[in-house]
């Protein structure tokens, strides 16, 4: 065993992960196309449909992106007039997203996207639960480090 085998390619967990990811999210772009939205777009709104309301901090924290990234993300989605973006009366520090009767409307139309992406996944219902689990292992343990 050489001192550079963890330099190896084969040797890192990381690029699978990263490659499977990029992948995945191909797989999804046609029929995310078809709703007009971008994979990032599409599970935003996917905490909103099952939120219907969160602060932008919450949201950040769900989907682990930052508010430099949200906030033109859900700009776009206001202008499609799937959300509303609006302060708290209660905290104007915060800012409340919402979904609008228009997001909602579009729930429906999303819910064949992940039968469709599932089927080019090539794991069984267990394996794809085990490698759920997995992963969020792994994101919890990148959030204890902080």
């Amino acid at each position: 065993m050489s001192e550079f085998d963890s330099l190896k390619l084969e040797n890192q967990l990381c690029f699978p992960l990263y490659a499977c990811s990029k992948e995945l999210v191909k797989h999804y772009t046609p029929f995310l196309n078809k709703l007009d939205l971008t994979y990032t777009q599409y599970i935003t709104m996917m905490v909103m449909w099952e939120r219907e309301q969160v602060t932008v901090k919450e949201l950040g924290e769900i989907i682990y992106l930052d508010s430099g990234t949200l906030t033109p993300l859900l700009k776009k989605l206001e202008n499609k007039g799937y959300v509303t973006r609006e302060r708290n009366p209660q905290d104007e520090r915060e800012l409340l997203v919402s979904l609008s009767e228009n997001g909602r409307a579009l729930k429906q139309q999303a819910t064949k996207v992940p039968l469709e992406v599932s089927k080019c996944v090539g794991l069984s219902q267990q394996e794809a639960g085990e490698m759920y689990q997995l992963l969020y292992k792994m994101l919890k343990g990148f959030t204890r480090e902080k």
